[in-house]
C-alpha cells in the first residue's frame, strides 16, 4: 500500500541510507489529492497528516478538499511512500491564523524517493 503524508517540510531525517530523492512542483494541489481520492477509497493508498504547527494545519485546511489535522509523527520515506509539501513562504505565522498573511504563499511540492 502506498502511503502519502501531507506535510510542511522535507528533512533528510525522513530518509535511510542513500537513496535518490525527486522533488516536483504541484500547481494544483486540490487537482493532485483529487487523483489520489479512488486510490484511498479502493484501499491501495493511505493518507497520513505529518503537520506539526496547528497554524500551518489550519492554512493548509482551508486549501485541500480533505480533513488536514496537526499530527507530529515520524515520517520514513521508502519506494512506498510519498509527500505532498505544503512549503509556507512569509512571515513566521502566529498562533490561531487560519489565513495566510499578506504577502505570504504556499508552494506545493511532492517528494519520492528510489
Amino acid at each position: 500500500m502506498l502511503k502519502i503524508y501531507i506535510c510542511n517540510a522535507f528533512s533528510i531525517n525522513m530518509l535511510e541510507g542513500d537513496t535518490k530523492v525527486s522533488f516536483a512542483k504541484v500547481d494544483d494541489p486540490v487537482a493532485w489529492i483529487n487523483e489520489w481520492v479512488p486510490h484511498f477509497e479502493s484501499g491501495k493508498a493511505e493518507m497520513f497528516n505529518a503537520i506539526g504547527h496547528q497554524s500551518t494545519a489550519d492554512v493548509v485546511n482551508s486549501v485541500l478538499p480533505v480533513d488536514v489535522v496537526m499530527n507530529r509523527i515520524t515520517v520514513s520515506l521508502d519506494d512506498k511512500s510519498a509527500l505532498l509539501v505544503a512549503q509556507y513562504k512569509g512571515p513566521r505565522l502566529e498562533e490561531g491564523v487560519t489565513e495566510l498573511p499578506e504577502g505570504a504563499h504556499i508552494e506545493w511540492w511532492t517528494v519520492s524517493v528510489g
